[in-house]
């Protein structure tokens, strides 16, 4: 082997697809800011501007004649284009961020394919019942219903929250 790779980051298959993510969720944002350029401000996003103006400030990010000046900017905007001056060398505000995706609902499509799964299972066990043979009957469809069981419980849980990782706002 060769040295010349030595002091290269390794490239394996996490911090790939962790890259790919990170690239993902920046094209998402980048998209919903292009999107919202030519859309007319509400009074609520207005307000949420200047929320976050006043959270940079108390942070210390801005000093006040300049939090004021950003505030005149953002009270004066028509469009989300005439906003942009106003958070220029700040942290993007909270209305380019993209709304999670709703988690949970491939489960249930899941389940469906785990009900698909056990059915001729079960209707075997059924034929045995019925024909008189109640061992066979149950290793044919008790394995079966549990499956079922086990795949609605996962369905329908809950997500639950990574510790590590907080929730994002």
């Amino acid at each position: 082997m060769t040295d010349r790779y030595k002091g290269r980051p390794r490239a394996d298959l996490a911090n790939l697809a962790g890259m790919a993510a990170a690239a993902s969720q920046e094209a998402r944002v980048v998209a919903a800011r292009r999107r919202m350029l030519t859309v007319r401000l509400t009074d609520e996003e207005r307000r949420i501007s200047i929320d976050e103006l006043s959270e940079q400030f108390a942070i210390g990010r801005l000093d006040e004649p300049e939090l004021h000046r950003r505030v005149d900017v953002v009270n004066e905007a028509v469009t989300h284009a005439d906003l942009q001056p106003a958070f220029e060398g700040l942290p993007l505000p909270s209305l380019y961020t993209p709304k999670p995706r709703q988690p949970g609902r491939w489960r249930w499509a899941a389940f469906a394919g785990a009900v698909w799964l056990a059915l001729p299972f079960f209707l075997t066990g059924l034929v045995f019942l019925v024909f008189g043979r109640e061992i066979a009957a149950a290793i044919f469809a008790l394995p079966s219903l549990a499956w079922v069981f086990f795949a609605y419980r996962w369905a329908s849980r809950p997500r639950r929250q990574n510790p590590q990782h907080p929730p994002r706002r």
